[in-house]
């Protein structure tokens, strides 16, 4: 389909707008939240940026924090603006001390997740912000989404790209035939010497809570997961880096089919990706290919044109921003609101006042992981297609024979 630029435009920039707004129209609303922050300096830090942020949100107050390293509580007291009497070396404790509304939950070792987040919904917490991965296996999500459900709380994971006001615009172009017919999703994750497995969890858990924006919930799935090029069997599995549990494999192949039919590929390769072309997924079509760099500003950009068939000129690619194709960013502090978190975490303030799922919430945190462990499963199955629910809560390489 042939569409002029302006015709792809026209009420794309409404959208994007919208789409941002509310969560910077939060702050003048008066109410300030109280926030504890949980970190701990030996296994994970404090994430990216998790702890932060809400100094930068005048509607948030940070009122306690914990860390088992002393180090690292002294270092937060300062980075915080705290004093010495709200940071303790166990949350436990800083959650029976302080209660606080909000809770972030920063470690980057996601052995710790569920644990920390029972404790903060046990103490009262209206909200949590949970830095990716979300949890180790389908139990521990269970538990949470469970909790989550009986006391009401609200969760958003820091999957920042699902908060990106430029996803609903780019939803509109495909509609409006960007692309011409869909095709297929690509997703390659970022492919350094964590490619594989460890990539797959870290990094792709980004990824593929992208896809599922567009294609809605994955069906089923067929994939290979390998090392040194051989399929990975009981002998490779070891115990992951930063908490994520039974591990193995340096490179995956997998294919997902989904609630809307677009297929999906996930692909990771240890040490195949560079950092201009790894770490990101396409939208391909037969008119047109929509590419988003995780992480990047801008987020997407438009290649026109049918990636299979060659041109005798290069292909241009032009940004897309919450203003549309090839328009300039009208959202003046667009890294703030995404990378910052500010987004992510107005959200989460406006889900807990409307009574409403986060943007990204621990169902879709779930979801992923399910994604995740799917690619194993059928792994475990010789390949097989595996068809999602999974009746198999744990890791499947834990029975892995």
């Amino acid at each position: 389909m042939n569409l002029s630029r302006r015709h792809l435009l026209r009420g794309t920039l409404a959208s994007g707008l919208s789409a941002a707004l509310p969560p910077l129209a939060r702050a003048a609303e008066g109410k300030i939240w109280t926030v504890g922050v949980i970190g701990d300096t030996d296994k994970g830090g404090y994430g990216h940026g998790l702890d932060t942020v809400w100094s930068g949100l005048p509607e948030t107050k940070i009122i306690g924090v914990s860390d088992p390293s002393e180090t690292g509580r002294t270092k937060a007291i300062e980075r915080l603006k705290l004093t010495p009497g709200d940071a303790y070396p166990g949350y436990r404790e800083m959650l029976e001390a302080k209660r606080p509304e909000l809770v972030a939950v920063c470690p980057r070792h996601i052995d710790q997740h569920h644990d920390m987040i029972l404790a903060a919904i046990e103490a009262g917490a209206k909200g949590l912000y949970v830095e990716k991965p979300f949890c180790r296996d389908l139990v521990e999500a269970d538990a949470i989404v469970a909790a989550c459900e009986k006391s009401g709380a609200k969760l958003a994971i820091a999957h920042r790209n699902r908060y990106h006001p430029v996803l609903p615009v780019i939803a509109k172009l495909v509609e409006e035939g960007a692309i011409g017919r869909w095709l297929e999703i690509r997703a390659r994750g970022k492919e350094d010497a964590r490619g594989g497995s460890l990539d797959l969890w870290v990094l792709g858990s980004h990824l593929l809570n992208l896809t599922r924006y567009f294609t809605g919930e994955a069906r089923n799935v067929s994939a290979t997961v390998l090392q040194e090029g051989r399929p990975v069997v009981a002998a490779d599995v070891k115990e992951g880096a930063e908490g994520i549990g039974p591990l193995a494999g340096n490179a995956i192949h997998a294919r997902f089919e989904t609630e809307k039919g677009i297929p999906v590929f996930f692909d990771s390769i240890a040490n195949a990706g560079v950092r201009e072309s790894g770490f990101g997924i396409q939208l391909i079509g037969t008119e047109g290919v929509i590419d988003f760099r995780a992480d990047a500003e801008p987020l997407a950009h438009y290649g026109k044109g049918s990636p299979f068939r060659p041109t005798a000129e290069p292909r241009k690619w032009v940004p897309i921003t919450s203003g549309g194709i090839d328009q300039p960013e009208p959202i003046a502090d667009i890294k703030a609101l995404v990378a910052g978190h500010h987004g992510p975490c107005r959200d989460l303030i406006a889900a807990i006042g409307e009574n409403r799922a986060p943007l990204c919430s621990d169902r879709d945190g779930r979801a992923i992981v399910e994604m995740t462990l799917a690619i194993f499963e059928s792994h475990r199955q010789g390949g097989r297609i595996v068809s999602m629910p999974l009746k198999e809560r744990r890791s499947p390489l834990a029975l892995l024979e």
